[in-house]
C-alpha cells in the first residue's frame, strides 16, 4: 500500500499525513539499531503497521486513558494517537515499554509528532493500576494473559481491544478455560487470517 491510497481509505488531512511521514521516517532511522520492526515489514509499513493500527480507531473513547502494553515501535497507540490528535483532545495515550531504547524512541515520536502520549519505561508487571478506558496490546502474548492486565488496569465501564493472528481463536478458547467476558470479533482489514478483539466485562472465572 502506498502513502497515497492510505490517505485515499482513511481520508485523513494533509497535516496527520505529515506526521505519520515523520513517524515512518523516524522507524526507517531508529530500526536498524533497535529493531521495531522486523526489516522484512519496512517496505510495508503503511499497510502492515499504519493500516493495520488505524482499524481499531473506531472503538475509541472521546475522553479517558488508552492504556498501551508492551508498545515497542508504537503500534497501536500512537498511530490512533496520530489519527485522534484533532478531535479527542481529552484521550491520553500511555505507553508501557520496559526496553529502555524503544522507551527513548516512542518519547521522540512522542515530541516530535506533538502527540497527548506518555511513556512508562518499566514492567507491566509493577506500574501502578491505570484506571484505562482502553487497554490494547499488539503481539505481547496469549489472550489468557492479557486479561490478566486487564484485570488490573482496565476500568469497569472499559474495553480491551487485541489485534491477533491466525491462532486467534485457539487462543480464545484457551482463553475461556480461565475468564468470562463480552466478545466483538472484527475481521482484520490488512490479514483475511486475523481478527480483532474487543472484549467488555472481564470476570475470571478460575
Amino acid at each position: 500500500m502506498s502513502k497515497a491510497e492510505f490517505e485515499a481509505r482513511l481520508n485523513v488531512s494533509r497535516e496527520t499525513m505529515d506526521r505519520l511521514e515523520c513517524y515512518e521516517t523516524l522507524i526507517q532511522k531508529w530500526n536498524p539499531k533497535i529493531n521495531l520492526i522486523a526489516s522484512s515489514t519496512l517496505s510495508g509499513i503503511w499497510d502492515r503497521h499504519f493500516l493495520d493500527s488505524a482499524q481499531i480507531t473506531s472503538f475509541a473513547p472521546i475522553e479517558g486513558r488508552w492504556l498501551d502494553l508492551g508498545s515497542g515501535g508504537g503500534f497501536p497507540a500512537l498511530v490512533i494517537a496520530t489519527l485522534l490528535k484533532n478531535t479527542h483532545t481529552n484521550l491520553l495515550f500511555t505507553l508501557v515499554e520496559s526496553d529502555a531504547r524503544k522507551s527513548v524512541f516512542l518519547r521522540t515520536v512522542i515530541r516530535e509528532l506533538d502527540l497527548n502520549a506518555e511513556v512508562l519505561s518499566d514492567r507491566i508487571e509493577k506500574i501502578r493500576p491505570q484506571n484505562a478506558a482502553v487497554v490494547s496490546a499488539r503481539a505481547l502474548g496469549p489472550l489468557k494473559h492479557l486479561l490478566g492486565y486487564c484485570e488490573v488496569h482496565l476500568n469497569n465501564e472499559g474495553i480491551a481491544l487485541f489485534p491477533k493472528g491466525s491462532s486467534h481463536q485457539l487462543e480464545l478458547k484457551q482463553a475461556l478455560d480461565h475468564w468470562s467476558f463480552d466478545l466483538q470479533t472484527q475481521p482484520s482489514i490488512t490479514d483475511p487470517s486475523a481478527a480483532i478483539f474487543a472484549i467488555k466485562d472481564i470476570q475470571r472465572v478460575k
